[in-house]
């Protein structure tokens, strides 16, 4: 019995056979620092990158930049490249659409007032003890919580680091991050009390 061969099955072939070099690739850069394995990642994604990015809103200078930022990130982060969990294409492409929210949030910032001129007027002595007891009681609720959700508390809050930002520097998933965080943050909010 002949099997079919369908034009699906060729493409998804073709994909499977491209996915292969790019892995391949990913390998290379993360075990050798290999520039031509990442100048043919960068030629082939990063106009695709830049190209997603424009139909995302994005103006071409700063999908340009951000395109940038994505690949340097690929060369920088290789070691956290999964090939279980994903598609070199899909996790370039999340690293993409994570720095692009990062872009709108840091957009959406309201600017700082303008700066009074001349010396601060003193705080109030009330106000700096209970503001001093404050910090004690919160860096006491701060010691009390699991190690893996201090560290997280500590870097989205202290080190103002993004939810994406930190699972690029740990490879924890967004969704472990975001949870424990609010864990942490619950308990933070009944230990102030």
């Amino acid at each position: 019995m002949t099997k079919r061969v369908t034009e699906t099955d060729v493409a998804s072939t073709d994909a499977n056979k491209e996915n292969e070099d790019w892995v391949a690739c990913m390998a290379l850069i993360r075990d050798a620092g290999d520039e031509a394995a990442f100048a043919r990642l960068f030629s082939h994604f990063a106009p695709r990158v830049k190209g997603f990015l424009m139909r995302s809103g994005a103006d071409a200078a700063l999908a340009e930049e951000v395109a940038q930022d994505v690949m340097a990130t690929l060369w920088r982060k290789s070691h956290l490249f999964d090939p279980a969990r994903a598609s070199v294409a899909t996790w370039i492409f999340t690293i993409a659409r994570n720095r692009r929210i990062d872009v709108l949030r840091r957009a959406r910032r309201p600017e700082p007032e303008d700066l009074p001129w001349g010396p601060e007027p003193e705080p109030d002595q009330a106000d700096t003890m209970a503001l001093q007891q404050e910090s004690e009681q919160l860096g006491r609720a701060l010691a009390t919580l699991p190690e893996k959700q201090r560290v997280l508390i500590e870097k989205a809050y202290f080190s103002d680091l993004s939810h994406s930002e930190i699972a690029e520097q740990t490879g924890l998933p967004l969704g472990t991050i975001k949870s424990r965080i609010r864990l942490a943050l619950d308990r933070l909010r009944h230990a102030m009390k």
